[in-house]
């Protein structure tokens, strides 16, 4: 069992966060002394005016929300809270319960409402089913993303695969870090597994069990991503729907979110980006009231950044407040067997998914993977593998050819070569030739010694 799957098991009520907006002091004791064993977070208001002032501080999950008050109605000032981009889910909690007041909670927004007087398990029922439906949305919206920007049948791995040496140390590094909520940039070349390592490390961490969000910041246009990223009050640009909608980050809550390809922000996205990291907060757009947001941000780039710096085209204070922790990714010619465990894992999965007859690694095909210097990293490896499956044979022919019989050397030979070659790069510097190799300086005196060097 995951630990995703652990998580939907408990309690939903156990990581909530509740307001409880009624003007009579005994019914808030009531509702407090019932939910705070229960929940995260409780905390009450004895007007519109006090929770107002408490929502403009944080995001709630809940709020449970009295209708009859002195001056504004609960119902009224729900609606208004709607119109200016509130989006905390609402349980009505009224004594007169008929057709007119269902329809107009409705109509303000509410979730759910609950007929005074009622029992504690009533509140909790009605709770548990308002916390996990917006969790089912949420979820429901995320996945609809996701299979929009996702190749059919396309698996999102969530676990980084192989065990050379490259891909250890970078398995090592996101563990040392799975459990802070420093911002992490992961970069390397296109193909190399950014997206992957960020899940690996979403999946490390306590956050596992809340949504994980990967924005592709280049395939949004720059004149709507900060509606996509912060959300929008109704009709707050022309064409905007009449309802407000939330934002990518705030539907990550208690998440992570993974901002794929950060160079390719617009200066305007970068500069909200820049006082979100700083403050913790969002403003949806169109509207006066910030949400606080609980969220890890993951970043990854193909490109060099300070590069981008130098160019104008990137913010140098951004890049120092991102740049905390880099994880560079290993190319993919750099990671040795785990091509041949790659090219497994990928034959297995998509003959399965297009049904195709499975194809055997012969030792011959195993040498021209190894063979092949990978431009495209790990997603040329599996076009080349799909490719392969659908046309019934390895089409070597395509990768890097075999050297001729001829130019064999003997591995002594070569040896010498490369060691000699690695001296002169580093300028006769032993130590440095040794790191450039991977091998220790013993290894290097060693030879040198037997050739006389």
């Amino acid at each position: 069992m995951t630990i995703t799957d652990l998580a939907r098991l408990a309690d939903p009520l156990e990581q909530a966060s509740i307001l409880i907006v009624d003007d009579e002091a005994g019914m808030r004791n009531f509702l407090v002394k019932t939910l705070r064993p229960l929940c995260q977070l409780v905390e009450e208001a004895e007007n519109t005016e006090a929770a107002a002032a408490l929502l403009s501080t944080r995001q709630y999950d809940v709020m449970i929300l009295d209708n009859i008050m002195p001056g504004q109605k609960g119902l009224d000032w729900l609606a208004d809270q709607r119109r200016d981009g509130g989006f905390t889910d609402t349980i009505l909690i009224t004594a007169y319960a008929d057709l007119q007041t269902a329809i107009d909670a409705l109509r303000a927004g509410a979730s759910d409402f609950v007929l005074k007087p009622f029992r504690s398990n009533q509140i909790l029922n009605a709770l548990r089913r308002c916390i996990e439906t917006a969790q089912l949305k949420r979820e429901n919206m995320l996945l609809r993303r996701e299979l929009e920007t996702t190749g059919v049948g396309r698996r999102r791995r969530r676990e980084l695969v192989g065990a050379s040496p490259a891909i250890s140390q970078v398995r090592a590094l996101l563990d040392r870090v799975a459990q802070v909520s420093t911002p992490v940039l992961i970069t390397g070349a296109s193909g190399t597994g950014k997206e992957v390592a960020a899940r690996h490390l979403h999946a490390l961490s306590s956050r596992a069990g809340a949504p994980f969000v990967p924005v592709q910041c280049g395939a949004i246009p720059a004149d709507v991503i900060e509606y996509e990223l912060f959300g929008h009050a109704p009709g707050a640009f022309p064409g905007a729907p009449a309802a407000a909608r939330e934002g990518l980050l705030a539907s990550a809550q208690g998440g992570t979110v993974f901002l794929d390809e950060i160079g390719e922000l617009s200066s305007s996205a970068q500069n909200a980006l820049l006082r979100v990291l700083e403050d913790g907060r969002i403003r949806p757009v169109g509207t006066e009231r910030t949400v606080q947001l609980d969220v890890r941000f993951v970043m990854s780039s193909s490109r060099a950044l300070a590069e981008a710096v130098a160019a104008g085209s990137f913010r140098e204070d951004l890049l120092f407040r991102i740049n905390v922790i880099e994880v560079p990714m290993p190319p993919l010619r750099e990671r040795g067997t785990d091509i041949v465990e790659l090219a497994e894992l990928f034959l297995s999965e998509i003959a399965a998914q297009l049904q195709l007859p499975p194809l055997e690694l012969s030792a011959s095909v195993k040498s021209a993977l190894l063979r092949h210097d990978w431009p495209g990293n790990i997603r040329e490896l599996r076009n080349f593998v799909e490719r392969s499956l659908i046309f019934g044979s390895f089409s070597l022919e395509t990768l890097a050819p075999a050297r001729p019989a001829a130019d064999i050397l003997p591995l002594e030979e070569v040896e010498r070569r490369e060691i000699l070659h690695a001296l002169e790069a580093a300028g006769g510097n032993r130590s440095e030739a040794a790191r450039r190799l991977g091998v220790s300086r013993k290894t290097i005196d060693r030879k040198c010694t037997a050739w006389g060097l």
